[in-house]
């Protein structure tokens, strides 16, 4: 699936909850199908900085493909970044680098989470996106 189908898939999912507590129990609900990242892993140097909740992120690339495993001691911060991992992961490094994530305006997460969620967004979009870049330079 391309990258833009999988965020209009994203868009036409949230789209069937009226509020913002049902899309809540939604990104909780995708928590528990996010696979756990390796516990070697779950290290210094794979946590995301900026991040209220404590957020790993690590990233391989395969067969010219980059691919995401996360975690995070927050069940929604960890429902986010699966949604992130289902449309960044299994892409080349080029196109992940330059994505364009309209799928989180689209479906109002940027404007209903706290400033601090916020910022862990950004932050965690940020890292996927360097793991992105270096491993474009390889």
């Amino acid at each position: 699936m391309t990258q833009d189908a999988i965020q209009e898939s994203i868009i036409e999912e949230f789209s069937m909850f009226d509020d913002w507590l049902d899309r809540y129990d939604y990104l909780i609900s995708l928590s528990e199908e996010l696979p756990a990242i390796d516990d070697s892993k779950r290290t210094d140097k794979y946590l995301i900085d900026g991040c209220q909740s404590r957020v790993w992120v690590a990233a391989e690339l395969r067969d010219g493909m980059v691919y995401y495993t996360a975690d995070s001691d927050a069940i929604i911060t960890k429902g986010i970044i699966a949604l992130l991992i289902r449309v960044m992961s299994g892409r080349k490094a080029e196109e992940i680098a330059n994505i364009d994530l309209y799928f989180i305006d689209a479906i109002g997460l940027g404007e209903n989470l706290s400033p601090t969620r916020s910022n862990g967004l950004r932050a965690m979009i940020q890292q996927m996106k360097l793991y992105a870049l270096v491993f474009s330079k390889q």
